[in-house]
């Protein structure tokens, strides 16, 4: 059941949606993209192929600055147009874009869905932060994405990566012009890509387990604030990159993490599970190489439309 602070954001949203039909100067598909340090991207700028190493036309991104749980503050970012350096180390003020040499899977995600859906604008809604985890229990120092939170003193109590996600939906929604034409544009939810889960497989066998439990709890709440139930979902496989100094291992609950991700796309009409990243290559233990972000970006977007056509099939 949605807690309070999710049904004002909803509530919010719901009242934006409705006053924006006003105007339709312009539609945007909508995709949020979450999770930790492979979705935040450590792809090098110096390594793109030209198409990709250049802004993208009829492309929008909002990103939030990566913030550590107990911020008040929350993340800060606005809208503009996609381009290289949305990696980790980008940061936001909330009124100038402070771009980093690396890029993670927004690039080539928005290519590919350009070219599937040539006719529709895309708008990229970005939250991500690396070492996160959705259990409190295996939380860190990173923070947690856990919406039950409680943590905290003062104002902070209870802030957390899921309130720091859903600060930067509210704010991307609150601003109508998102390409600064002068005219309200229409922005449309289109679907959800989470990259996540090393964190919790790093942790103790019990919260690997409850990790089907925990992401589907989580997708609903994220769905919810997106305003659509069966938005759909594609979910990026954890991989390991078997370069642990002892064993090999880098998650020794690796498996339970995988078979979870498995079972909850198996369990959804609009989820699909992306297996690529078991074939990419790493640039440290823990993050894919620049080619691998640059297919992962693409796997996303067919998991995503394929879903899309599984729910337009169903009617929904």
């Amino acid at each position: 059941m949605c807690n309070v602070r999710n049904i004002s954001i909803v509530t919010a949203l719901l009242a934006f949606a409705v006053a924006s039909r006003a105007t339709r100067a312009s539609e945007y598909d909508v995709y949020l993209l979450a999770g930790q340090s492979n979705m935040d991207g450590y792809g090098r700028v110096a390594e793109l192929p030209s198409e990709l190493n250049k802004p993208q036309d009829g492309v929008m991104i909002f990103q939030g600055t990566s913030t550590p749980d107990g911020d008040a503050k929350g993340p800060q970012g606005i809208w503009k147009p996609l381009c290289p350096g949305h990696g980790v180390g980008f940061n936001s003020d909330g009124k100038v874009n402070h771009y980093s040499d690396r890029f993670g899977v927004e690039l080539a995600f928005a290519a590919r869905m350009r070219e599937l859906r040539p006719n529709r604008k895309i708008a990229i809604i970005k939250y991500s932060r690396g070492g996160t985890s959705i259990a409190i229990e295996a939380r860190g120092g990173a923070g947690c994405w856990d919406a039950d939170f409680d943590l905290g003193e003062g104002e902070a109590r209870g802030v957390n990566q899921y309130d720091h996600c859903l600060k930067t939906i509210r704010d991307a929604w609150a601003q109508r012009d998102i390409d600064g034409d002068g005219e309200d544009d229409q922005l449309m939810p289109a679907g959800i890509v989470w990259m996540q889960g090393e964190s919790d497989a790093a942790a103790t066998p019990d919260i690997a387990k409850a990790y089907e439990r925990n992401l589907t709890k989580l997708m609903n709440l994220l769905c919810a604030a997106l305003r659509m139930d069966d938005l759909p979902i594609a979910i990026g496989r954890i991989s390991d990159s078997g370069q642990d100094k002892n064993d090999g291992r880098i998650w020794d609950h690796g498996d339970i993490v995988r078979e979870a991700e498995k079972k909850f796309t198996d369990a959804h009409r609009n989820a699909e599970l992306v297996t690529s990243t078991d074939q990419y290559k790493y640039s440290d233990p823990y993050h894919y190489d620049s080619a691998g972000f640059i297919d992962l970006g693409r796997q996303f977007a067919d998991a995503v439309a394929k879903a899309q056509k599984a729910l337009a099939a169903d009617g929904r």
